[in-house]
């Protein structure tokens, strides 16, 4: 399996798709977007080879990584399970930074303080991002982790294309023909969306 040449404005995503998850979804769309910056996610690849190797692919044709591990709680449904999916994929990330140092940087979101320290001990010593589970917390830190990007837009900013993209949403969904926001098609639609919006704000 080849890898894929790392794109620099490239920010692989790994975050729940869940309802309760929809605004830090949203946020995190709209905020790297703020940046600069292009957000991928996994339910946005396509194609027909094993789901794992189009994870390794998407993660390789990444310059930036944003994992949040703030859904460590069991899931409800039975059999009760934690989700070990993001863990799972920040650890492809951290393993590849490793071989390939100037090529990858990844960053782990939380909500809680000091909650990551002891649900994965092993990155002890790690700088984490506590967003607190607010949209104005996810874009702080995401300003934070992205302190040398090009683009420096301020925390209201970002909040405000926030605001817009989701009142957006019922248009992006009835033109994509989708039920919810957690498919490809709106994944990208919302996308172009935030970047229309900051394009939009930044012509006044």
């Amino acid at each position: 399996m080849a890898a894929q040449h790392a794109e620099p404005e490239r920010v692989f995503l790994n975050i729940p798709y869940d309802a309760k998850f929809e605004r830090l979804y949203l946020a995190y769309i709209a905020g790297v977007v703020e940046l600069g910056l292009k957000p991928r996610a996994t339910l946005a690849i396509t194609g027909g080879r094993a789901r794992l190797d189009r994870i390794i692919n998407l993660i390789h044709s990444c310059s930036y990584s944003v994992h949040d591990l703030s859904r460590v709680q069991m899931d409800r449904n039975p059999p009760a399970t934690p989700r070990f999916n993001m863990p799972f994929e920040l650890g492809l990330a951290v393993s590849w930074a490793k071989r390939h140092p100037r090529k990858h940087t990844w960053f782990v979101f939380e909500s809680e303080n000091r909650r990551a320290q002891k649900s994965i001990s092993d990155l002890n010593g790690t700088d984490f991002n506590i967003h607190d589970g607010t949209i104005e917390g996810v874009m702080r830190e995401l300003c934070n982790a992205f302190v040398r990007a090009n683009q420096r837009p301020s925390v209201p900013e970002m909040v405000s294309n926030y605001r817009e993209l989701r009142r957006l949403i019922p248009e992006v969904l009835r033109l994509a023909g989708a039920r919810s926001v957690f498919e490809a098609r709106v994944f990208e639609d919302l996308s172009l969306l935030a970047a229309w919006i900051r394009k939009k704000r930044e012509q006044g």
